[in-house]
């Protein structure tokens, strides 16, 4: 009987998803078994996260905003700073209202400082 050689699909498979896993520490990079485990894993988490990530981020302007707003004025709240940018029909969203909070705090003051004189004449 002669001998079978395999053929290069089922390695050429294997070896794809060992490049995935080469950065794993110990079984998870070695064992075929336990490199598509942590593979599935690993690509379920970074699913999960980029939706996590839009939230934090999100979190994270509103926090920048809501802090610069309340510097100048307490009586002042995000919530009505946001209201009356939609009053105004000013459509600025939140990661650049964001940048504009750390990097030129005046002119965000000088924002929502017209957007109330335009909201209270209305």
């Amino acid at each position: 009987m002669t001998r079978i050689k395999r053929g290069y699909i089922a390695r050429r498979r294997r070896t794809k998803i060992r490049l995935f896993a080469s950065s794993f520490r110990g079984a998870h990079s070695r064992l075929t078994r336990t490199i598509t485990q942590q593979k599935i894993r690993a690509l379920v988490s970074a699913h999960r996260d980029r939706d996590k990530q839009k939230r934090n981020f999100r979190r994270l302007w509103i926090t920048r905003i809501n802090a610069v707003i309340r510097e100048r004025e307490v009586s002042y709240s995000y919530s009505k700073f946001i209201h009356d940018l939609y009053k105004s029909q000013l459509l600025l969203n939140r990661k650049i209202l964001a940048q504009i909070a750390i990097s030129n705090r005046d002119c965000l003051y000088m924002i929502s400082t017209e957007i109330r004189k335009e909201v209270d004449c209305k």
